[in-house]
């Protein structure tokens, strides 16, 4: 038998690995991958910009990112964004 997460991972937890495997994030990207490094929960706030906003301007800019790593981290962010909606 598997274990299943149930469980979100932190936002900074996965800033830290989007910057393991993205070595050159674009500059568009960037801003708000800096952002999420101080963030935990989508609940949370960075400066004037909610976390929901910062994750779906990010994910907006990382586009260009491909590959596995990319496809697994981004939809485990639009999970996160479509769970805090509900």
């Amino acid at each position: 038998m598997t274990e299943q997460a149930t469980t979100t991972r932190p936002l900074f937890e996965i800033a830290r690995e989007v910057f393991a495997v993205w070595p050159k994030p674009t500059y568009s990207a960037l801003p708000y991958l800096n952002a999420m490094t101080d963030l935990d929960t989508m609940e949370d706030n960075y400066l004037a910009d909610s976390a929901d906003s910062i994750v779906r301007y990010f994910l907006s800019n990382a586009t260009g990112w491909r590959g596995a790593d990319a496809r697994r981290i981004k939809a485990e962010l639009g999970a996160m964004l479509k769970a805090h909606q509900q």
